[in-house]
């Protein structure tokens, strides 16, 4: 684990109805707490990861190679707008991006420890039941709003391998706006009754 992972406790800070406060890394226990239709407020540490990335994760695990842990972690589905601010990188817009190109990665990725996964559009539901995790949904084309959660850029993988908007951006958030839309039961709200 990470010196800025050690650094946030997993707990639920609080239920109120159906809102929740999380704090990552994330936990077995809490995430089988929450229910569909749960609004989650996320602070912590994000990594953000598209097709590319997902791939490159997997090859590195599969080696022993992967240079930082996802044992708790949060994956968002973006391919952020960055620049650079005074030296440092600033996330200008952060919109989600389809989730279910990276079905394909999706249990190997879960099986590292990730308990959550933040996209639009939803993904295969089945995955999340057997490794008791979740699917954030964040609404599209709202990525002014996802920067505006977005504290700091704590650290980068990859960018001159993959480029911007497919390099992990490992972001620090506070109070990111979320949806469960698939819980750890394995019920989605994309389901059709």
């Amino acid at each position: 684990m990470s010196q800025t992972q050690k650094s946030f406790k997993v707990r639920v800070k609080s239920y109120h109805g159906d809102v929740v406060d999380l704090k990552v890394p994330l936990s077995e226990k809490d995430v089988l707490k929450l229910k569909t239709g749960n609004i989650v407020y996320l602070s912590g540490i994000i990594y953000t990861a598209r097709d590319l990335a997902h791939r490159k994760i997997v090859d590195l695990a599969k080696r022993g190679e992967l240079p930082f842990s996802l044992e708790g972690a949060a994956i968002y589905h973006c391919g952020p707008i960055v620049r650079k601010n005074k030296g440092e990188f600033e996330i200008v817009s952060a919109g989600p991006t389809t989730s279910t190109r990276m079905n394909r990665y999706l249990n190997e990725v879960l099986s590292l420890g990730v308990r959550g996964i933040i996209g639009k559009g939803g993904m295969i539901p089945e995955p999340f039941k057997k490794h008791s995790a979740v699917y954030f949904a964040f609404t599209g084309g709202a990525g002014s709003l996802a920067a505006k959660s977005i504290k700091k850029v704590r650290d980068v993988f990859w960018l001159d391998e993959l480029g911007i908007p497919e390099a992990v951006w490992v972001l620090e958030v506070e109070r990111f706006p979320l949806l469960v839309a698939i819980d750890a039961h394995g019920n989605s709200i994309y389901k059709k009754s």
